[in-house]
């Protein structure tokens, strides 16, 4: 049954995949008159897959905090990093038009078209130079009024539970750009796939979003205490979250 989900998930993927290309077509029409439509409208497709992905593959996410995530301006939404699953999850529960910074790796994939439409940043860790037009490009889309999305991790986590160190390059797209961090916390997202590779389990998460920390006017110390503060928040939530499974 497991292997049933999998494949009509990929099948489903596949034909939403395809289906972009005319809807990128359209939407781009849209956009020369009126480019927040545009964004606003692959957006909500790319929830529509993302939801539909985890109708197949998923069991219920249990939302905690949704309420605190400012209406009127552009976040960096901050948050640990466990599963491939972790960006749907994300994704489906953030209301607003948000670009994610994933791995340069999934810049030569199908998904690339959908990841740009709704301006989705690339980043490679392994060259300063480009890693830091990524990050200076991610601090232009926040003061346009684009929300971004970073797991400062880096890369998964091997453990549930476990929170590898955050890089502090992340956190420079919200004090660069004076918008609020918003820490999110993801429990459970291990247990769906990563943990009994390759079958895919349908496993219940919880994914909390913390309060907003103004950045704006913040000093240089507080600016250097930020990743570990963010660290602190996403450990503490996951502590206390992790009894709701």
């Amino acid at each position: 049954m497991n292997y049933i989900r999998e494949v009509l998930a990929l099948l489903f993927l596949a034909f939403m995949l395809i289906l972009e290309v005319p809807f990128h077509f359209v939407t781009w029409l849209i956009g020369l008159s009126s480019p927040q439509k545009c964004l606003e409208a692959r957006y909500r497709y790319v929830q529509f897959v993302l939801r539909g992905i985890w109708f197949f593959a998923g069991g219920k996410i249990k939302v905690i905090g949704a309420e605190r995530i400012p209406k009127d301006r552009a976040v960096l939404f901050v948050g640990n990093h466990r599963s491939i699953f972790d960006i749907v999850i994300a994704a489906v529960n953030i209301p607003m038009p948000t670009g994610f910074i994933a791995k340069k790796e999934l810049e030569n994939t199908p998904l690339k078209l959908a990841m740009d439409g709704i301006r989705c940043l690339f980043l490679d860790r392994q060259d300063p130079r480009k890693g830091l037009k990524t990050i200076l490009t991610a601090i232009e889309y926040i003061k346009e009024g684009q929300s971004m999305l970073i797991f400062p991790e880096g890369t998964r986590s091997k453990k549930e539970g476990e929170l590898l160190p955050f890089h502090a390059g992340s956190f420079k797209i919200a004090t660069k750009a004076e918008c609020p961090v918003v820490p999110f916390t993801i429990v459970g997202s291990g247990d769906l796939f990563e943990d009994h590779f390759p079958v895919l389990k349908c496993k219940d998460v919880v994914i909390e979003f913390g309060e907003p920390i103004e950045t704006a006017g913040m000093d240089r110390a507080a600016q250097r205490e930020l990743p570990e503060r963010v660290k602190e928040i996403i450990a503490q939530t996951y502590e206390k979250d992790a009894a709701l499974l």
